[in-house]
């Protein structure tokens, strides 16, 4: 056994040494293959959080009636919070409402004077709520507006934004399926395209292959050193594409972060890149292999 794997994994360097220039224009496809690939994952992973970030921007801002008990409202944050389609509830005093509005306003003399003229809080306390997904805040607005808890209620942030969260929610789902729907389309066109590329290389060996045929070469033994290559392909590419989009990730970052709050981009690719490594080295490698087997499929059954 062991001197049968020494021997596929020889022929298979063999194969590569001799035909260098074949070696190198398919080793170009499959790096652009794989940096289209790896593309695709850094991209959906940027798509991802930018749709986090515009929808962590939605809520709904529910105030109460100035005599509304605070015991009642903290219940009814306990109540919103058991939810389902709830993600979490924060709840605004009118003491913390009138600081924040203060801070906000410190450098306007005139709203400082009307508080002060005022004597006592005219802010009312707010409960802010975030749902899970956008397609639930009317479900939750229609809690809000049932006769049960409608009469503590002074007004409720949606029913004046209602239009625009339904857009954002709609944009958002566009957004993730075009995603999806654009990876799959790139990945099969990446993968015809590498697929045939390989394929060239296996019909260039035809005539060897019906050599090693005659002499009485079992079809794995046959199989083998091309699996062997399409895994060295698929390890060399993935090595390359990801040396080739480090630098393009390094410089994009910095933009990234204005277009997205928060979000390091590179820290994402350093923190993941031997998992990046493994997804494309195993995707290059499966690309090779099935190419290999389905090329070598018409000339092992003559």
């Amino acid at each position: 056994m062991a001197t049968t794997i020494y021997r596929i994994i020889k022929n298979a360097l063999s194969h590569l040494v001799r035909q260098r220039l074949l070696f190198g224009a398919t080793l170009v496809v499959m790096v652009m293959t794989l940096f289209a690939f790896g593309s695709l994952i850094v991209g959906n992973h940027v798509l991802t959080s930018a749709l986090d970030s515009i929808q962590n921007k939605i809520d709904i801002s529910v105030y109460f009636k100035t005599t509304t008990p605070e015991d009642q409202i903290l219940a009814m944050q306990q109540t919103l919070e058991q939810m389902s389609e709830v993600k979490n509830v924060q709840y605004i005093s009118k003491d913390q409402a009138l600081q924040n509005f203060e801070q906000q306003h410190a450098n306007d003399p005139t709203i400082s004077q009307a508080l002060t003229e005022l004597g006592s809080n005219p802010l009312s306390a707010s409960l802010n709520i975030k749902a899970n997904n956008p397609n639930n805040y009317q479900d939750i607005a229609n809690y809000l507006n049932s006769t049960s808890v409608n009469s503590m209620i002074e007004n409720v942030s949606y029913n004046q934004n209602q239009l625009v969260i339904q857009r954002l929610a709609a944009i958002l789902n566009i957004s993730r399926e075009a995603g999806i729907i654009l990876t799959i389309v790139l990945a099969l066109a990446a993968t015809l395209i590498a697929f045939n590329t390989l394929l060239i290389g296996i019909y260039s060996n035809r005539e060897e292959v019906e050599i090693m045929r005659l002499v009485g070469a079992s079809n794995a033994f046959i199989r083998g050193p091309y699996v062997i290559e399409g895994v060295i392909y698929g390890i060399i590419a993935a090595l390359i594409s990801l040396a080739i989009l480090a630098p393009v990730i390094y410089f994009t970052s910095p933009y990234m972060q204005v277009f997205i709050p928060g979000f390091d981009l590179w820290g994402y690719f350093t923190a993941d890149l031997f998992l990046l490594f493994i997804y494309e080295a195993a995707f290059g490698s499966v690309i090779g292999i099935i190419s290999s087997m389905i090329a070598l499929r018409r000339y092992l059954k003559k």
